[in-house]
């Protein structure tokens, strides 16, 4: 939808600033932004700039849950937020969570999408009436007699969407929507949040920094945010061809780069917030023909040794009927850098507790260094493999930044005077050795994730096993963490990412290892795996759209462009942007 005066406006901020009690300064500074009923609104900006504060205003949760003082105005259809109680916010305004887990209520689908019209005193037959709707409505009626905990990453937030359409509500927000989906499932949410807002007409804004991922849709508006502030609030097409993004740290999409580095300048008038619209002139072409014949140095390492080996692995939870891993057999270099991806329940995430000890294999033999390790415990594999969850704080357990990293070799009767020593210098390669005395709250997630790190560094590993490194991280931090990796990695420690991001694996990884039902489908290089189609739809992955820039400027082979792509950025782009983020 166009930005339509006539259309009901819905949700109206004017001067509006918010302060909480425990901080001294605003979050929110002179807001003053409109949603009209029927729009898509994206909420971009790096992290802390406001974003989470200003959806919590319009759903509610600030007063009601998160304390402070509101300044200016906020409506919601015509009427004041302050004047209004959260369980009336609740009937206009619908939130989906990042993760869905912490949205459920119920024992059963059924029951999680009834809880808001059971608590409106809906009775039978009108209940199981709206139920069944909200539940078509997403396609998710095939189980309603289901456990939540059984679904996929995908089914699951289509419970949770079904669970805020069931009550008519006004305005949709999605809370980073795509942070825990693979790149298939993720492209299903984008055109599943089309599809309910055709049929609803509800107002949209979704939060989220994979802005690429998000504009596979039409979006009418982004909202870019800065230190409490609003930046931008136009068009995409305006916000992609200028500067804003990457000065605020937001990542462009990838065919955006690659012209640019072809020197071609881009307008709005090219329409460049869809690939597939975008009008590229013959000269536009030319260009990006004449940088992709440009001869670009391969940094390419020579094969390594072998780490690790496993051979015919399988798996199988108690109770279930399917192998979660079935015969898996791959071999990892001493020194390399690699991908894991796949869809959601593959078994990525079950290959890593195998490695690790977690899990104990049914079948097959897990080799490291040549010797077999299947009678060494948790504790002896740690001494060599370390595992980093994708949240810090669930691994953090001291208040102290030095306890933490040291914790590790104090429960193996490590001398103090060598765990000093051993600590300094983990402390030291994270860049955090300043900041040993800090208590752990003080710091960024960024600097919490440097934390895990140094606590598994500590205990001098061959190997490092990452569970998405960068979810839910904007592109400065995304690029810090990356960057002190790829450092770690130039070292000799081997890395292993587990990954939704087809960004990071293209920019970082030397290799991907695809994962499918259980099984290896693939083990190749980045840019083979991305311009694969066969592969991309059997692992869940997404098509690069680098691979279709390629074809649309008269490029044959769209494979060898997107690893030029790749070599120029590790030759020319990387060491500057590393730069930029530790200046």
């Amino acid at each position: 939808m166009s930005n339509d005066s006539e259309a009901e406006v819905l949700l109206e901020f004017n001067n509006f600033g918010f302060t909480y009690n425990a901080q001294a300064s605003p979050t929110l500074y002179d807001i003053d932004l409109k949603l009209h009923r029927g729009e898509r609104v994206l909420i971009a900006g790096p992290s802390g700039c406001g974003k989470s504060t200003l959806i919590h205003c319009i759903n509610g949760l600030i007063p009601f849950s998160y304390k402070g003082q509101m300044t200016g105005s906020l409506k919601i259809k015509g009427e004041e937020t302050s004047n209004l109680s959260i369980f009336d916010i609740s009937h206009t305004v619908g939130t989906v969570l990042q993760d869905s887990d912490a949205q459920f209520v119920g024992m059963t689908v059924a029951e999680d999408i009834a809880f808001a019209p059971e608590n409106d005193c809906v009775g039978d037959p009108e209940l199981h009436e709206k139920v069944l709707k909200a539940a078509s409505m997403v396609g998710i009626d095939d189980y309603l007699e289901h456990a939540p905990g059984e679904l996929s990453g995908g089914q699951k937030q289509r419970v949770s969407l079904a669970g805020v359409l069931v009550d008519d509500v006004d305005i949709l927000i999605f809370d980073e929507p795509l942070a825990n989906l693979d790149p298939a499932t993720g492209k299903q949410a984008i055109e599943l949040i089309d599809k309910m807002q055709e049929k609803t007409k509800a107002a949209v804004i979704i939060v989220e920094h994979r802005l690429e991922d998000v504009l596979h849709r039409h979006v009418d508006r982004i909202v870019l945010m800065e230190k409490g502030h609003i930046l931008a609030d136009t068009s995409p097409d305006v916000l992609l061809s200028g500067e804003l993004l990457s000065e605020c740290g937001i990542r462009e999409p990838l065919y955006i780069t690659a012209l640019k580095y072809a020197g071609v300048r881009v307008h709005k008038d090219m329409n460049p917030s869809s690939l597939d619209r975008m009008i590229l002139s013959d000269e536009c072409k030319a260009k990006v023909r004449e940088w992709y014949s440009q001869t670009v140095e391969t940094i390419e390492k020579k094969p390594a040794e072998e780490l690790l080996r496993c051979d015919n692995i399988s798996f199988t939870y108690d109770k279930g009927d399917r192998k979660a891993l079935n015969g898996i057999s791959v071999r990892i270099g001493r020194g390399e850098m690699t991908a894991i991806v796949g869809t959601n329940g593959a078994g990525k995430s079950t290959f890593s507790k195998v490695i690790c000890g977690f899990e104990t294999e049914d079948e097959g033999r897990i080799y490291l260094g040549g010797e077999d390790i299947k009678d060494l415990t948790i504790k002896e594999r740690a001494e060599h493999i370390g595992y980093v969850m994708q949240n810090p704080n669930q691994m953090i357990s001291k208040v102290w930044i030095y306890d933490e990293v040291a914790l590790g070799l104090r429960t193996r009767g490590v001398p103090e005077e060598e765990i000093d020593k051993r600590v300094e210098k983990a402390l030291k390669i994270c860049g955090l050795w300043k900041m040993r005395k800090w208590p752990i709250s003080a710091l960024s997630f960024g600097q919490k994730k440097r934390v895990t790190i140094a606590s598994i560094l500590v205990l001098d590993p061959e190997m490092i096993i990452l569970d998405e490194p960068t979810a839910g991280q904007d592109y400065r931090h995304y690029t810090e963490i990356m960057e002190f990796l790829s450092e770690l990695n130039s070292r000799g420690i081997t890395v292993v990412m587990v990954t939704h991001d087809m960004h990071l694996m293209l920019e970082y990884a030397g290799r991907a290892i695809v994962f499918s039902g259980g099984r290896v489908i693939a083990d190749d290089g980045c840019h083979n795996i991305l311009t694969d189609r066969h592969i991309i739809k059997e692992a869940s992955l997404k098509e690069t759209s680098l691979y279709g820039l390629a074809i649309k400027c008269g490029i044959e082979d769209g494979t060898d462009f997107v690893k030029h792509f790749i070599d120029y950025e590790r030759r020319n782009i990387r060491g500057k942007r590393k730069e930029e983020v530790y200046d």
